[in-house]
């Protein structure tokens, strides 16, 4: 059997100019890198930390830097994406400054709260804002490989996907989310459940649990189980636990679809021994009567972190350029993505069903 899988995304063919509100690590890790990679053109930022803004402005380039968000938006140019990477709290009030009718990806999460996302969705809308949030693990290449995959047929109707995330994060490493009343859902296994959502569509229920740990003082949940319900014929569920201190050797961080004609296994090398991380891995399974199933590799060109990132940006670019009427992350598909973390968290607080005593 002859085939093509494919792992990257396509570019716009009139690249838009960046202003970045918000030059954290984020930024410096993914969203800069990806940006040289795909010769998109930064022309601005801004952060409340002058001597972060002033570190990424010299390894990267960047031609200006602004004293404020409102000096940002005054001298941006007048077809610029504004590149928000600030925490879910903070986006709400930017949008609000935005001109009417201009282009924006916002940073993951879109709130903390489904009543925050509904608030920046109404905001996008009567701004006319062309908003779309990045949720870029989508376009991560192993990722890009399965949809390319699954799009042709090759593994057949889709019944079970799984994601299992057994590591050791640096939480210290964002210190903002210490003291928040929801952290792990809404600021990382978000990701997964947004990756499900755009295989399997919305589940009609969820169950879940999630959990702190005693090693992780200050952070109300490290550890999480979902179920999400696509009723009898799909399984489909998400584990992680970001306390494996144990070393490497039995650490994991994979995805896994299975289909009636073969399955697919990528491993996220970028979650363990994080931020450095290990090898991206792409492996996949296809039934044939004559033979006996035998996995097979493909070399992954590219990695989450950062040419994940030049897939949310293209795509908003191309969306705005017109030259695509899709909008994959766009903020109405965010939002439900941000039901699901609601009714997840709702499932998480109401608890399981009690064992019968007698």
């Amino acid at each position: 059997m002859s085939f093509t899988i494919h792992q990257t995304v396509e570019l716009p063919q009139r690249p838009r100019p960046i202003v970045s509100i918000g030059m954290g690590g984020i930024v410096h890790d993914a969203h800069y890198p990806a940006y040289q990679k795909a010769s998109f053109q930064v022309v601005g930022g801004y952060d409340i930390n002058p001597d972060q803004a002033r570190k990424l402005q010299q390894k990267f380039g960047v031609p200006t830097l602004y004293s404020s968000v409102d000096e940002a938006i005054a001298h941006s140019p007048a077809d610029a994406v504004f590149d928000l990477a600030v925490p879910g709290s903070a986006v709400m009030g930017i949008l609000e400054k935005i001109p009417d009718g201009r282009a924006v990806l916002i940073q993951k999460p879109m709130g903390e709260t489904l009543d925050e996302a509904r608030a920046i969705r109404h905001i996008c809308h009567q701004k006319h804002l062309i908003a779309a949030v990045n949720f870029q693990m989508r376009y991560a290449p192993y990722i890009v490989a399965a949809r390319s995959m699954i799009e042709q047929g090759l593994i057949g109707e889709v019944y079970d996907m799984e994601v299992r995330m057994q590591v050791y994060m640096p939480w210290h490493l964002w210190t903002f989310l210490y003291g928040k009343p929801r952290m792990e859902i809404v600021y990382h296994s978000i990701h997964y459940v947004d990756l499900m959502r755009s295989f399997l569509g919305d589940p009609e229920r969820i169950y879940a649990k999630t959990l702190e740990h005693p090693n992780s003082p200050g952070l109300a949940s490290v550890r999480t189980l979902m179920i999400l319900d696509y009723g009898q014929r799909v399984r489909a569920n998400i584990m992680t636990n970001h306390t494996h201190n144990f070393g490497p050797d039995k650490q994991e961080s994979f995805i896994k679809w299975e289909g009636a004609k073969g399955a697919i296994q990528a491993t996220a090398g970028l979650n363990m021994d994080y931020p450095t991380g290990r090898p991206d891995a792409f492996e996949y399974v296809l039934l044939d009567e004559a033979t006996t199933p035998h996995w097979q590799g493909v070399a992954v060109e590219g990695s989450w972190f950062p040419d994940a990132f030049i897939g949310t940006m293209a795509s908003l670019m191309r969306f705005a350029n017109g030259e695509t009427n899709l909008l994959p992350t766009s903020v109405e598909d965010a939002f439900r993505t941000m039901a699901v973390v609601e009714a997840a968290y709702e499932s998480s607080a109401s608890g399981g069903t009690a064992i019968p005593a007698e």
